[in-house]
């Protein structure tokens, strides 16, 4: 795999961060089975990505891009699906993870 198709594959592995950490909200501490499958399958799927893109890329440079763009997803869908705030400071702390993300990808 080359270092452009590791991106991609990291980009796709923090989706699905995205995704099982949602899916934790509709899990309701792991009593509703379907969310609880979709939690652990996105997990999975998740980490695959993540120890795929590592092959390829610097582990701490990979993992921190993984957990960024995974809370940055969770952020705002939590702002859309769950109605969580949209205060100013929490804004701005999302542009400086975004920027963390965009500063690592350049500096890798």
């Amino acid at each position: 795999m080359n270092q452009q198709t590791a991106w991609l594959v990291l980009v796709g592995a923090a989706v699905f961060e995205t995704a099982w950490a949602i899916g934790l909200e509709y899990a309701d501490g792991f009593t509703n089975l379907r969310a609880s499958v979709f939690v652990v399958v996105t997990l999975a799927i998740s980490m695959a990505g993540l120890a795929k893109a590592v092959e390829v890329l610097p582990v701490g440079t990979a993992y921190a891009v993984w957990t960024g763009i995974g809370a940055v997803g969770t952020v705002l869908l939590g702002i859309v699906l769950f109605d969580e705030s949209t205060s100013v400071i929490r804004l701005a702390c999302i542009v400086a993870i975004v920027a963390g993300v965009v500063g690592l990808r350049v500096t890798a």
